[in-house]
């Protein structure tokens, strides 16, 4: 059995990563920490969980419990891997971030998008960006995985064929994003109240967001050179799930579009390319590790528009986590992540 913690078990994230390895054969939870609900049952707090972890208790961050781990998953805001990362490496343990501390390979541009200095920048050099379908091979050796962000995996998996053929003009590509609450963590926010989100949607972080230079990294190694992008994220009223409307312009005649997505994500068990005028929804992802894709060429034009769907806490997050680590310990792919999508 893979020995495994979880720092930060409390927020939409831990749990998630707790709903979904109840269902793996080959993990059992060593340890999962929070100070503020130190000594509560994790049965006690979500109730969802009941039957099957009734004996596990939220602890503090314990650095000698942590280092008996094979792996352990950092749910945490930002910052907060930095302190603890580098002694769980030395003693052997996989460490496998959430948060954003490790994805940007420029300390000085973290520093920049998330206002304070980088605490551990001597490990971005061995961070594994946790992408699998672009990152497989690198992901089985990796001992640190930065897993990619919501917005950043849904934006890049509907990308990736048109940027590695060189279809697009890479000076002026769009990506529009929605995303339900979940996205902005479970601590209380007037934004994220109900009387506040419900029945409304708006765009923020249009003028910058600090997603955009991870996207723009990854959009970047796609292509092989810079890409210009416009990123404008939006929140609307639903609780899970992230719609991304992508818009390139192409630079030569791209034949048959359809198959050119299905070639790439071809043997991918968490992209799903869907049949030609497709328009997939976020509710056919919702709880399911999967990117689900459709590509359209409006009116045979020049420009090309992808729709890409995940769940924002699924493959935007915890189930890519656990992707990464079946990659590193060798298990079955889709172990603890082969559940369908819920509907309705």
């Amino acid at each position: 059995m893979i020995k495994v913690g979880i720092v930060g078990g409390t927020g939409y994230t831990g749990v998630e990563l707790l709903r979904l390895l109840a269902q793996h054969p080959e993990v059992e939870i060593e340890a999962i920490t929070s100070r503020s609900e130190s000594g509560v049952g994790v049965s006690e707090l979500y109730p969802n969980l009941r039957g099957h972890y009734d004996d596990l208790v939220f602890s503090p961050p314990d650095p000698d419990r942590l280092g008996k781990c094979d792996a352990v998953f950092f749910a945490t805001p930002h910052g907060v891997a930095h302190a603890l990362a580098a002694e769980l490496l030395e003693r052997g343990t996989r460490v496998i971030d959430l948060s954003a501390d490790f994805r940007l390979r420029d300390a000085e541009e973290w520093a920049h998008w998330y206002g304070q200095p980088h605490g551990a920048p001597a490990l971005l050099e061995q961070a594994v960006y946790g992408l699998p379908e672009t990152n497989r091979e690198q992901i089985r050796e990796a001992r640190l995985i930065a897993v990619p962000g919501c917005y950043p995996t849904a934006v890049q998996l509907g990308l990736l064929p048109l940027l590695e053929s060189g279809l697009i003009d890479t000076d002026h590509v769009i990506a529009d994003c929605k995303s339900g609450v979940t996205g902005a963590g479970r601590g209380a926010k007037v934004p994220s109240l109900l009387a506040e989100a419900s029945e409304s949607m708006k765009a923020y972080g249009a003028s910058g967001h600090r997603h955009l230079p991870e996207i723009r990294q990854g959009l970047s190694d796609a292509a092989a050179g810079p890409v210009g992008l416009t990123f404008v994220p939006h929140l609307t009223p639903m609780i899970r799930g992230i719609h991304a409307t992508l818009y390139g312009r192409l630079t030569a005649e791209p034949g048959d579009l359809q198959t050119l997505f299905e070639s790439r994500f071809a043997g991918e068990p968490f992209v799903d390319v869907m049949p030609m005028g497709s328009h997939p929804e976020t509710r056919s992802v919702k709880g399911a590790n999967l990117c689900r894709i459709a590509v359209h060429r409006p009116g045979d034009s020049d420009t090309v528009v992808v729709l890409a769907v995940i769940d924002n806490l699924v493959k935007g997050a915890s189930g890519q986590a656990i992707h990464n680590l079946n990659l590193m310990f060798g298990c079955d792919e889709t172990a603890g992540l082969a559940a369908p999508a819920l509907m309705p």
